[in-house]
């Protein structure tokens, strides 16, 4: 069974660790070696204990627990960042680690963080994603659309980005509830 529940400060540290061997996992052939290399639980940590000390209506942060509690995935939205794009809401940061991915902790978590932007008052969200990045094709299962690309810089070199958007996100749970009903 899929638990997802709101992060608190004392996920810091597992939040880091599945950041850290995600990124090194999915990440590997994309950015550069030396940037995975120097990937640091500990600032990580650091870094998210002050996100969920700051957290309110602009970020929102939910975890997934495995079978035995432990924090296996994070996701982490809010108010989409500047850009020419119509949505409101953003989804910052999906991450499941390797061995429990296909699982349904991805869509419980985008779920989770949709149902809290609208509760947030956003009425559509995006994520941008590496056009490398297989994850793409779990958006996309997921109902996002293509809406745009973009290359960015990144620690000496550019990355080409894709950014995948719903524009309804009523719709998307209205969608979610049908697909839950049907399968139950």
């Amino acid at each position: 069974m899929v638990r997802i529940r709101p992060a608190c400060l004392s996920d810091a540290s597992a939040i880091a660790d599945v950041q850290v061997e995600t990124w090194r996992d999915t990440y590997a052939g994309l950015i550069p070696d030396r940037t995975l290399l120097g990937l640091s639980r500990t600032s990580h940590s650091e870094n998210w204990r002050r996100i969920l000390r700051d957290e309110g209506a602009d970020s929102i942060t939910r975890v997934a627990e495995g079978p035995d509690s432990r924090v296996v995935g994070f996701a982490n939205a809010g108010r989409a960042r500047p850009t020419n794009l119509p949505h409101d809401g953003e989804v910052y940061t999906l991450y499941v680690l390797p061995d429990h991915q296909g699982a349904g902790y991805g869509r419980g978590l985008l779920g989770a963080l949709f149902s809290a932007l609208r509760t947030a008052g956003c009425r559509s969200a995006l994520v941008w994603v590496l056009a490398g990045n297989p994850a793409r094709f779990f958006y996309e299962a997921m109902g996002g659309t293509l809406i745009a690309t973009r290359e960015e810089p990144f620690h000496g070199v550019v990355l080409s980005e894709c950014a995948y958007g719903w524009p309804d996100l009523r719709r998307h749970a209205e969608m979610r509830t049908k697909a839950s009903n049907s399968s139950a």
